[in-house]
């Protein structure tokens, strides 16, 4: 034991010698002066004189520079998005809300609405302009990521069995509200739309935005009420389903029709999109089926992960080539994955921490850095906002209601599912974020429609509280009588 212990700082201070030794001889070695210099150091005048530095100011402007480097200011947003998530889901969930209600708020408080507005500085220094692309891609691999899981957990057996009466409340819940959308874009356009952005574009991205049911937050609310087995919550998350592949790929052919540059090039991107769509559900499915079975055969896990992956890549880079967004591709992956439950929790349990405890908090602080809450300053305009609110909850609310009163439900439970698919959540956002991107949307209508998102998703809780409390009621009422 002493012999080892010897051994160890012979062997150190031996070659720690013969280091100096070497660095000590190559200090006087001099180039040829062929080797061309570096493009930090020939940025610096010949003739500049470098004042005397301190060794403490020395080193505290090192770490100023180290702070200011893109891998470190990333690191440090991570660092904040996920302590502010934290805590404003939390909050919401002690005030009964889902925790996207909280994620949401925190990125508008993140952004200029708030942090920026309270401290401009360091909200400059936190959150540059120069580093939303790095969030920004982020974000999109989160989202894609999340879209997967979206995708996978559609029950397509319970679609089916509740399929007439889902997809007509769900196709009801649409149209209404698209229509109103539409139609609110009509007053809307001529202040609030950006310059050379078409009447048509417009108007399909309001009428789009009016119609988007959050699945994933509705799934968790019901799950949180115990209302899964329920008839109420097995149709409500049948018609959110429903409601979400309808929308996903009107949002596919309003993003193709708003991409293309003539009706020709628009009928091309629809038509690639239904190859795309077909090759997915009927060559690649099967395939992926009998593979994937015989990985489990196997008991390959690490070969069935790796298959989903490059399926989910594949997927969503074609969806973005053929021009109907990535986060579509991302979404059909997950649909055309086995339903087998051994393989959607071993996909599920790889890819959903990741994205939605890191990925997509990082997706709502985004949104929120481009929510400038500021600039409804005047009146008028939260008038306006007033007038998004009353179309997207008449639209959602009202149409999903009287259409499943027309098919037969109860008011108690046609109310209760018109206030459960009035839920926006994530799903509005990832389409606004689209709009934006593209041009269409404008800060103002932006910002408006974030709101909109947050206020209808926040009223879920309450609205499902007052309609179980009116029958509450009116059972003991009926028993009294």
């Amino acid at each position: 034991m002493n012999k080892r212990l010897l051994f160890y700082p012979l062997i150190i201070g031996f070659f720690g010698c013969l280091i100096w030794f070497i660095i000590n001889k190559g200090s006087h070695l001099t180039t040829d002066g062929s080797t061309p210099a570096s493009t930090v150091a020939a940025a610096a005048p010949a003739t500049a004189t470098i004042a005397p530095v301190s060794t403490a100011e020395s080193v505290w402007n090192s770490m100023v520079q180290n702070v200011h480097h893109p891998l470190a200011l990333l690191l440090l947003q991570i660092i904040l998005i996920l302590i502010t998530a934290r805590i404003f889901g939390w909050l919401a969930n002690k005030i009964g809300q889902p925790s996207v209600v909280g994620e949401i708020l925190a990125g508008i408080c993140l952004g200029p609405s708030l942090f920026g507005m309270l401290w401009p500085s360091g909200s400059a220094f936190i959150f540059p302009a120069e580093g939303f692309k790095n969030l920004q891609f982020l974000s999109q691999i989160g989202l894609a990521f999340f879209m997967f899981v979206v995708g996978m957990e559609l029950d397509t057996d319970k679609m089916k069995n509740k399929a007439h009466d889902a997809v007509m409340i769900s196709h009801a819940s649409i149209v209404f509200p698209f229509f109103l959308g539409v139609g609110l874009a009509y007053h809307m356009y001529a202040r609030f739309a950006p310059a050379n952005v078409s009447f048509l574009s417009f108007a399909l991205f309001m009428g789009i935005a009016m119609s988007i049911t959050a699945f994933p937050v509705l799934a968790r609310i019901v799950q949180e009420r115990k209302l899964s087995s329920t008839p109420l919550g097995l149709l409500a998350i049948t018609c959110a389903a429903a409601d979400d592949v309808t929308a996903w790929c009107i949002l596919a052919v309003v993003i193709a029709i708003v991409k293309a540059v003539t009706l020709w090039t628009a009928a091309l991107t629809l038509a690639l999109s239904l190859i795309f769509v077909g090759f997915m559900l009927y060559v690649l499915k099967p395939w992926l089926a009998k593979k994937i079975t015989r990985f489990q055969e196997q008991h390959k896990e690490k070969s069935i992960v790796a298959l989903a992956f490059m399926t989910l890549l594949f997927s969503a880079w074609a969806a973005e080539v053929i021009g109907i967004h990535a986060l579509f591709g991302a979404f059909l992956a997950g649909v055309i994955m086995p339903s087998e439950v051994s393989v959607q929790k071993l996909l599920t349990d790889k890819l959903e921490d990741v994205s939605v405890l890191l990925l997509l908090p990082i997706f709502f602080v985004f949104t929120g850095l481009r929510t400038q809450i500021g600039l409804l300053g005047q009146g008028n305009l939260w008038a306006v906002f007033g007038l998004i609110m009353l179309v997207a909850v008449g639209g959602k609310l009202g149409g999903s209601a009287l259409t499943a009163k027309l098919m037969g439900q109860s008011w108690t439970d046609s109310l209760g599912i018109g206030a459960l698919m009035n839920t926006r959540g994530l799903m509005e956002l990832v389409v606004l974020n689209i709009g934006y991107d593209l041009g269409i949307l404008s800060p103002e209508v932006f910002a408006m429609l974030v709101l909109m998102a947050l206020a209808t998703t926040f009223m879920t809780g309450p609205l499902l509280d007052v309609v179980k409390k009116v029958e509450e009621n009116r059972l003991q009422a009926s028993q009294i009588g």
